[in-house]
């Protein structure tokens, strides 16, 4: 299996997980590189000609210009918007952890690199018993954390960034996302987030950033990152 990649998780739902993803494929595509993109599982679709389709995975199939089978980027694709074992649930779906990398493995053997995003934040349960830490850990790609900036940050970045480390998983890094318009002293909270998890973000995406300004705040972080899990 080519194992080059990265597992994108965050410091909670609707911190900018999907909008950093795509930038990263978008401008790792730019620098010609293959990218393979996966949204194992996401909850909250909506019922077209061909099946249910995710938002979040369709942008990132556009990022990529992938042409493979939605079902291999999106295997788990749930109607409810809801934590993904209880969309699962209301579905009759059994998530399986194993098919996941069956698909992953596919992706990746097609591809240079492979994006693969998470659901939700790092400990959000897939079934009764496994949650996205689980999957990060079968998968073995290095790890990078989404941080929304908001207020609550400082506490959910530290929690998320320890817990990582705690499931055995490597750290390719964090990136700080603004998400929050109104949120006082930010430059006062990234120097805290650096000094507490140890290392300065890769990126920092201001609020409202357009696709461009996006792109070229992550593009030294696409290159880093493709070089990195060689």
């Amino acid at each position: 299996m080519n194992t080059r990649g990265v597992f994108v998780t965050g410091t909670d739902t609707d911190i900018g997980k999907t909008f950093c993803s795509v930038g990263l494929v978008e401008a790792a595509v730019a620098r010609g590189v293959r990218v393979g993109v996966m949204k194992p599982v996401a909850a909250g679709a909506t019922r077209r000609p061909d099946g249910w389709r995710n938002e979040d995975a369709e942008q990132l199939i556009a990022a990529a210009q992938s042409t493979l089978p939605y079902g291999w980027v999106n295997p788990y694709c749930l109607p409810e918007p809801m934590s993904p074992h209880l969309a699962a649930r209301a579905a009759g779906v059994a998530l399986d952890l194993p098919t996941i990398q069956s698909y992953c493995e596919r992706i990746a053997f097609a591809s240079d690199w492979t994006l693969v995003e998470g659901a939700g934040g790092w400990l959000a349960p897939l079934t009764d018993h496994e949650t996205i830490a689980d999957l990060a850990r079968l998968l073995d790609f290095p790890v990078l954390l989404v941080v929304g900036l908001k207020l609550g940050c400082l506490n959910h970045a530290q929690l998320t960034w320890d817990a990582i480390a705690a499931s055995g998983c490597r750290r390719a890094g964090w990136i700080a996302n603004g998400v929050d318009p109104t949120m006082a002293a930010v430059d006062a909270n990234l120097q805290t987030l650096s000094e507490r998890l140890g290392e300065a973000p890769l990126a920092t995406i201001p609020h409202g950033a357009s696709r461009t300004a996006r792109r070229a705040a992550l593009d030294s972080v696409a290159s880093r990152l493709c070089n990195v899990s060689l």
